[in-house]
């Protein structure tokens, strides 16, 4: 017969001692994971308060620097179209002829009437000289006064001829509609052979500068409030210069540099906002005017705590958490944010400075585990890596024991 494992004698301690054993099989200490020695191991950050720069982005809408109507100022026909459509003119170009013979044959009749006005002025002066010589002798003083209006009137005739032939001069030179102003031409309304009047109403097209181009936003006024506000209590502190960056409709940033050319006075009645236009420089027509683009306008600093996104986690109802070491023992702490700056959150509660937070073998860590923290710091890419040199893996699920590099 097989040897009883515990005589009758004994049998209660025998149980007692299985218990005991049973009790260390399962019993794990606290915050230890399964199958694991000790704590958990966990990259931590150092917080620290920095100088956050507080960065309102508001819609805008691109306009034109200078955009021009062209409208004939004579009546005519249209006998030249002297530009390309879309091609850059200068100011003074030429870009419209109109036939001229009508308004060349006036500039010759308006010469001929001076010269005829010149005439009749000398032959009055002349007058008026020998009236001059003979006056009490065989002309009254009543006929040389006389003679002197004459000339007079003879004088004004010849000022009003040479107001007609500058007149007649001008509109001659109109015939030729120049450009006011450098742009980009536009496709014309008109074709050879139309008939034009005199200051119509509808353009013969339109010239356009976008070189360097305005965009108009608009922000609320109560926001500007609150920014002056904060700006006099000292909680925001001003930057050397209003930072502007412009955002495509593509999303691209653009590189072009901007400034403020001029803040409204006014807040509209119906949106209660305050426009505001900016500047842009605009070689290669990226912006074209009526575009809608956004405007990451940097206003000044103010300090915050700013948390890695990826080391949080934000609830369904919106509440947003991240553990940190104390002690060794991870703790949850739900954060206040004021948005997000580069790729992180901008804390304004739940953190203070000297906090170790942990951004690093976060993977089935929860609040109250044990946790050993190891100092990391984030790679170009982003990335947490050891500060002491191990490889950036040694937290990664599988990955080995880490040891520091020589």
């Amino acid at each position: 017969m097989p040897r009883p494992l515990c005589r009758p004698a004994h049998l209660f301690r025998c149980v007692l001692a299985a218990g005991l054993l049973t009790g260390q099989a399962h019993a794990q200490p606290a915050g230890m994971m399964p199958g694991m020695g000790g704590p958990t191991q966990v990259g931590v950050v150092t917080l620290r308060t920095e100088d956050v720069p507080l960065v309102l982005t508001v819609p805008g809408r691109a306009v034109a620097y200078e955009q021009v109507d062209i409208r004939p100022r004579v009546a005519g026909i249209v006998s030249e179209i002297l530009a390309e459509a879309g091609s850059e003119v200068a100011v003074g170009q030429p870009l419209f002829r109109i036939k001229s013979e009508t308004y060349a044959a006036e500039v010759a009749s308006a010469r001929a009437t001076i010269t005829q006005a010149e005439a009749s002025l000398q032959n009055a002066e002349a007058i008026v000289n020998r009236y001059e010589r003979l006056e009490g002798v065989g002309v009254t003083t009543e006929t040389l006064e006389t003679a002197r209006v004459t000339a007079l009137q003879a004088d004004a005739t010849l000022s009003q001829a040479r107001a007609a032939l500058q007149v007649a001069q001008l509109d001659l030179d109109r015939t030729e509609i120049t450009s006011p102003i450098s742009g980009i031409f536009a496709f014309p309304n008109v074709s050879l052979g139309a008939l034009v009047t005199a200051n119509q109403t509808d353009a013969l097209t339109t010239v356009t500068r976008i070189d360097p181009i305005y965009v108009t936003v608009e922000e609320s006024s109560r926001r500007i409030a609150d920014i002056r506000r904060r700006f006099e209590a000292g909680a925001l502190k001003p930057g050397d210069a209003l930072g502007l960056s412009l955002r495509l409709e593509t999303g691209e940033v653009y590189k072009g540099e901007g400034k403020v050319v001029s803040p409204s006075v006014i807040v509209s009645q119906t949106t209660g906002t305050q426009e505001l236009r900016l500047q842009f420089d605009n070689p290669d027509r990226r912006i074209l005017p009526g575009q809608f683009l956004r405007v990451d306008m940097t206003i000044g600093t103010f300090d915050a705590i700013l948390v890695p996104q990826g080391a949080t986690s934000r609830a369904s109802s919106g509440e947003l958490t991240a553990l940190v070491a104390v002690d060794g023992i991870a703790q949850e702490r739900v954060l206040t944010d004021q948005g997000s700056y580069q790729n992180a959150w901008i804390v304004t509660e739940g953190l203070a400075e000297g906090d170790l937070l942990i951004v690093d073998g976060l993977n089935n860590l929860s609040a109250g585990a044990a946790v050993e923290e190891i100092a990391v710091i984030y790679s170009d890419d982003g990335v947490p890596v050891a500060a002491d040199g191990r490889s950036e893996d040694f937290l990664r699920p599988g990955a080995e024991t880490p040891t520091a590099k020589d």
